[in-house]
């Protein structure tokens, strides 16, 4: 994922600074006549102090807290580190059907002797009536008594509402199907676009059933062209209302008939007709949809219907807004290879598309630098999961190679629930960064105090067992608790970071030098300022001890937001920075003042006055990571502009 090899660079590169300052500082003692053992001590010292050890653990933890916040939002995450993928797409491939609509179908009116007759509990003509015959025949559902939508209803909801529509307008069909044994079909495969089945009628004849997609079926018909432009013409009719078309076709042959493609197209089927489904879009697909744009995210819709049918329902939830380009699966594989990529980049929907376009379609835009997130719920749907930088199968209507085969799975097949669970990637990503500007100045801090001891030949104010002491207290009961921040509320509406984008940016940089300067400065200053007024070396420790702590937690509230000030978050938002905080607090007073303590860490009871610089110098250090902040955030805004 973008997370890990951002951290295993990361890694390597701050391991070798590092060590390459332990190795400085090893030198430099020795030059100056510090024996072998106590530079090795330093060295080591300053090793622990820089290295942020709590950073596997955070991000660790991190990643769980975004899976059990997603759980809560109906997304259930098969790889950890996708948590953070998700906050890091440029471009949503959705499919259509029940994941931008609502995926309850129903049969609006059927075509046939030249016209479309409504679907309803009226009688409807011999014609229309064999048409709805058609799809009890060629269907794998059941339904149970309410028919409509029940829960014992079993099937794909369009073979179900296809024999809802039978149940409702020609029940009489319905009983005619079950005396038709059905002997050999061909199953649906989203390359056929069809699918056919064979039922016996009598001893020595049967009946041939397909339907499938419109230009499918039709050119297995003996129609004249008139005909065919007919019916093209009232398919494109029923597309432009965002109905869903399927066609019909059929023909008696003799009982030992043996159905195959090729048998099918040796035979001249006869047409019978048309059925128009309604799938409304979810209720919450526009604002979906239009959260993701507000976001910089791009959203295209891959489907296998029609392009009238899927450019309605893509203007209904706001894709493409007036600029809205739709491109089949045909007109796509015309393209020039030089031009595809260019064609795929400016469509927003994809129609009649195969298996391997829509692996096609993720690979060139990966190729052109983006974070792809895509949907799928059949077999012929794994590639393009598997390539897909966050691959989103379908929890209700998805097979099980889909969601083995993703990296996520959304309970309800809910384009919503996709922009919800990259609103929690973002949040986590944001939390991780917040972690790291937090850790890597007290880091840096803890190891300058050691290198600059040595290179001054001073005491060290901060002892190794203290350092290591301040390493494991505050990583855990501070550092943590940024993992819990809840999101910004412009998280949404900034745009998706740039893929290359390093953990440690320019910024951050700023950040982490000038703020572990000054934390630097203010650990030694109080320590000298002890030592100035009489304060024995062990006292003077703990004074400087306290006072590294305290900068941390005022500094842990400069990192509650990487471009805001603590206000814009909220002060009591996340309720376990003040637990963190009150157990840090509780931890310094022990370490300070019980006796046991004071024997292992070498530290020394304080009185009143000795914490009252402990108490001045933490907020000098909000205020300079206020500063920096601030300047990064107008640096940014400057270069904006520029752009």
């Amino acid at each position: 994922t973008p997370l890990t090899r951002k951290l295993a660079s990361f890694s390597k590169l701050i391991t070798l600074a590092i060590l390459g300052l332990a190795a400085v500082t090893f030198v430099i003692g020795l030059i100056r006549g510090e024996s072998i053992s106590y530079m090795v001590t330093a060295a080591v010292a300053l090793a622990v102090g820089a290295i942020p050890e709590g950073l596997p653990a955070v991000m660790t933890i991190t990643l769980a807290i975004g899976v059990a916040r997603m759980a809560r939002r109906r997304t259930i995450i098969r790889r950890l580190p996708a948590v953070e993928t998700l906050g890091s797409v440029t471009v949503i491939c959705t499919d259509k059907t029940g994941t931008l609509t609502e995926n309850q179908m129903t049969v609006q009116s059927a075509y046939a002797t030249g016209r479309w007759w409504p679907i309803g509990p009226s009688p409807v003509p011999a014609a229309v009536r064999e048409c709805l015959l058609a799809g009890v025949l060629c269907n794998d559902a059941s339904v149970g008594s309410g028919v409509d939508h029940r829960d014992d209803n079993v099937g794909d909801p369009t073979e179900i509402a296809l024999l809802a529509a039978a149940h409702r307008a020609a029940p009489d069909a319905v009983a005619q199907a079950v005396g038709m044994l059905r002997t050999q079909e061909i199953p649906f495969a989203s390359e056929l676009r069809l699918m056919a089945t064979l039922h016996t009628t009598g001893a020595d004849t049967a009946f041939v059933v397909v339907k499938g997609a419109v230009e499918e079926v039709v050119a297995l018909c003996d129609m004249s062209e008139q005909e065919v432009q007919r019916v093209t013409a009232a398919a494109e009719e029923a597309g432009d209302q965002a109905l869903r078309v399927m066609a019909f076709a059929g023909v008696g042959v003799p009982g030992d008939f043996q159905l195959a493609l090729a048998s099918l197209r040796a035979t001249s089927l006869r047409f019978l007709g048309l059925q128009a489904l309604q799938d409304p879009p979810r209720a919450d697909a526009l604002a979906a949809v239009a959260a993701c744009r507000t976001a910089g995210i791009d959203v295209k819709m891959i489907t296998g219907d029609h392009m009238r049918t899927a450019r309605a329902i893509a203007t209904q939830v706001g894709l493409g807004g007036d600029s809205l380009e739709v491109v089949s699966g045909g007109q796509l594989a015309e393209v020039p290879q030089s031009e595809t990529v260019t064609k795929i980049l400016g469509s927003h929907v994809f129609a009649r598309v195969t298996a391997e376009q829509k692996l096609g379609i993720v690979r060139a835009l990966q190729a052109e630098g983006h974070v792809v997130a895509m949907t799928g719920d059949g077999v012929n749907d794994a590639p393009a999961l598997k390539q897909a930088d966050i691959g989103i199968a379908m929890g209700q209507g998805g097979t099980d190679v889909a969601k083995e085969t993703a990296d996520m799975v959304l309970v309800d097949d809910d384009f919503a629930t996709i922009e919800a669970a990259v609103e929690e990637g973002r949040t986590v990503y944001d939390n991780l960064r917040k972690f790291i500007a937090w850790t890597l100045p007290t880091n840096l801090a803890e190891g300058l105090i050691v290198l600059v001891a040595v290179i001054l030949g001073a005491m060290l104010p901060i002892l190794p067992i203290q350092i290591l002491w301040i390493n494991m207290t505050t990583a855990l009961a501070l550092g943590m608790m940024l993992a819990f921040e809840p999101a910004e509320p412009d998280i949404m509406t900034r745009p998706p970071r740039p893929p290359r984008q390093q953990l440690v940016t320019g910024g951050l940089l700023a950040r982490l030098i000038v703020v572990g300067t000054a934390m630097l400065v203010g650990t030694y200053g109080v320590f000298l300022i002890a030592v100035e007024f009489g304060a024995g070396t062990s006292e003077s420790r703990t004074i400087a001890v306290n006072a590294l702590v305290a900068m941390e937690i005022a500094y842990l509230f400069a990192c509650r937001s990487l471009r805001g000030s603590v206000a814009s978050v909220g002060y009591f938002s996340n309720r376990w920075i003040w637990v963190g905080v009150a157990a840090m607090i509780a931890l310094q007073l022990a370490l300070t003042y019980v006796p046991v303590m004071n024997a292992v860490f070498d530290t020394a009871p304080l009185g009143g006055s000795a914490w009252l610089p402990v108490i001045a110098v933490a907020p000098l250090v909000y205020f300079v990571a206020a500063a920096v902040k601030r300047w990064d955030v107008l640096r940014g805004r400057s270069r904006s502009g520029a752009r």
